[in-house]
């Protein structure tokens, strides 16, 4: 495969905008053939909207990043995953389709935006672990972690957008956090990976004000007329096990060797593109030191 990254500004402006959106861009591509949008096995019986409030940079403390995310529920386990990856898989199967049925052996995406989000990867909650999974250059890696299950139930009651909440208060991974969840909606999941409350996590915060997360949408099961989870399984399925460690350790591989991971990619790379890649090297670099995770230990 060669690459103009010259005259490719949508590969150009998924590296700009993200430490890896080429990558994922690349790695639909090889997988075309594959392409599943949805899991036709698995019908909801929820879906949830969640808003994200947060500083995601250390540079500028004062940006509040928003982003929307979808809290999919099954009988026995929920997706969660962000808006715009979901709307980012749904252009990129409608544009493969309209190729194929046109004849065309090549897609051409051209002129197309894709949307961009800040957090390319997918979780399923259940009641024994969550599993976390994140594309890497032409590899989906996955590792689990139990269900958290060492929540503080505090005796205080609020209302928020007309549902009655109960408090929960959690240290994890280096963040105070404090929740309110809903016992009227017996659904123990919730944004990220905070589940194992009995009731919907309905909003959660850190006490720096730095992560917020709030439901803002809800659909329940009566309304949803046997739709299906519109996560595609090329998210989730035929992930390589690894652990947290190993998978950031893999992620700050690939940006500081990103000549290297193209050309396992099979990508070649035009001579009068060369320093345009070293430049986006160099911002991925960047973005990493500069980014304020959701996960501080």
């Amino acid at each position: 495969m060669y690459v103009n990254f010259t005259t490719s500004a949508i590969l150009i402006k998924e590296y700009m905008n993200g430490y890896k959106k080429i990558l994922i861009f690349l790695t639909f591509f090889a997988s075309l053939l594959f392409y599943a949008q949805e899991n036709k096995k698995d019908t909801l019986i929820a879906d949830f909207t969640y808003l994200l409030k947060a500083k995601i940079n250390k540079s500028t403390p004062d940006y509040i990043h928003e982003e929307f995310f979808s809290l999919q529920v099954l009988n026995n386990k929920a997706f969660f995953i962000s808006e715009k990856a979901l709307k980012f898989d749904s252009i990129f199967q409608s544009e493969f389709q309209k190729a194929t049925i046109g004849g065309s052996t090549s897609t051409s995406f051209k002129g197309k935006s894709f949307p961009k989000t800040k957090f390319p990867y997918t979780i399923i909650q259940s009641n024994q672990n969550n599993q976390y999974f994140e594309r890497v250059g032409m590899t989906l890696l996955s590792y689990k972690e139990p269900t958290i299950n060492t929540w503080k139930l505090i005796d205080e009651l609020k209302i928020i957008n007309t549902i009655s909440c109960k408090k929960a208060e959690i240290t994890y991974k280096g963040r105070n956090w404090i929740a309110w969840y809903s016992t009227d909606i017996p659904i123990p999941y919730g944004p990220y990976k905070f589940s194992g409350l009995p009731g919907l996590i309905i909003k959660i915060a850190d006490d720096k004000g730095e992560y917020d997360f709030e439901l803002v949408k809800s659909v329940p099961r009566s309304n949803l007329n046997g739709k299906i989870c519109r996560v595609s399984t090329l998210r989730y399925e035929n992930a390589k096990e690894t652990t947290i460690a190993r998978l950031q350790e893999t992620k700050k591989n690939s940006i500081n060797n990103l000549t290297g991971t193209l050309a396992n990619m099979e990508t070649t790379i035009a001579p009068e593109s060369r320093e345009t890649v070293r430049n986006i090297q160099k911002r991925q670099q960047q973005n990493m030191i500069d980014e304020n995770s959701i996960e501080i230990d």
